[in-house]
């Protein structure tokens, strides 16, 4: 019991530091779509991350491109991975990065929703209670049709349901895929995803210095946030370190307060504390259960 308790205390710690992780790597994209084109940042990103994830593949004595990767399983992920990372980059580069990550949190009650559609997984009546409200959480979020209304923050709407797609595919997948493996593809898809959105808008940008070092350490604490991610999972009880993903919300806003003076008003602060609650009940009676 007590090596359970200290692997999941480890487990939790390494996911609050990937969450942290991805929260500066957001703050970095957002800075450096300032100055280059958003797809031109996620292609140089991805270029990068499946290179190393390549090189991390080969040094573990594995395939960096297995067949698997190419199965009917992999190739449904990898267009919901394109979605969620296209339209939560475009989400993160245009509305305040506090809203966007506040709406990505819900991405754990749509895989709920999935699940019991597609696998079957028992949803009772709290769960759905518990889903419901969620949703309602990012309506207040949202506001639709308010005067503070923001027709971007669907964005980050298509975002979250295309890295649930994504998730649930990825309970699909072959376990034989490891997460080297699986980081090649991911990367291998933002690159994907930059080219896409580079042909839809046209243009390229010759980044300055700044804009170089700011895409660096996009892509470095994207790679830390992903290696972090999977050292929690492996390392604790995947029931116990994953509500510690909501910490990304906090890290998410004290930088758009700090960095970019943003000010989340009272429907935000709500619709977030909506989200965060559901979620967080939802994944302990899942674990109890």
């Amino acid at each position: 019991m007590k090596r359970d308790a200290s692997h999941n205390l480890a487990g939790s710690l390494w996911m609050i530091a990937s969450m942290a992780g991805f929260a500066v790597e957001d703050a970095f994209l957002k800075s450096a779509a300032s100055h280059v084109p958003v797809g031109q940042v996620m292609l140089i990103m991805g270029i990068a991350g499946t290179i190393a994830f390549a090189a991390l593949a080969v040094w573990q004595g594995q395939s960096p491109v297995p067949a698997d990767l190419f199965r009917r399983t992999m190739i449904i992920r990898s267009v919901f991975e394109v979605a969620g990372r296209l339209f939560y980059a475009l989400a993160v580069a245009l509305t305040p990065i506090s809203t966007a990550s506040a709406i990505l949190q819900a991405t754990p009650l749509v895989v709920v929703l999935g699940a019991a559609y597609l696998f079957g997984e028992k949803v009772g009546v709290w769960r759905w209670a518990l889903i419901g409200a969620g949703f309602a959480g990012v309506m207040i979020i949202i506001r639709p049709g308010a005067e503070g209304f923001d027709a971007l923050s669907w964005l980050a709407v298509l975002g979250l349901l295309g890295f649930a797609g994504r998730d649930l595919a990825t309970r699909a997948a072959a376990p034989s895929l490891s997460m080297a493996q699986l980081g090649v593809a991911g990367f291998a898809v933002l690159a994907a995803s930059g080219g896409l959105l580079i042909l839809s808008s046209g243009g390229l940008a010759w980044p300055s210095g700044l804009a170089w070092a700011q895409i660096a350490a996009t892509t470095l604490f994207g790679l830390l946030g992903y290696g972090a991610l999977t050292q929690a999972m492996r390392t604790g009880q995947v029931s116990a370190v994953t509500p510690f993903r909501y910490s990304r919300l906090l890290f998410a806003m004290g930088l758009g307060i700090t960095v970019f003076g943003e000010r989340p008003d009272p429907a935000t602060i709500l619709g977030s504390l909506i989200i965060v609650g559901c979620g967080v009940v939802l994944l302990s009676q899942s674990r109890r259960a």
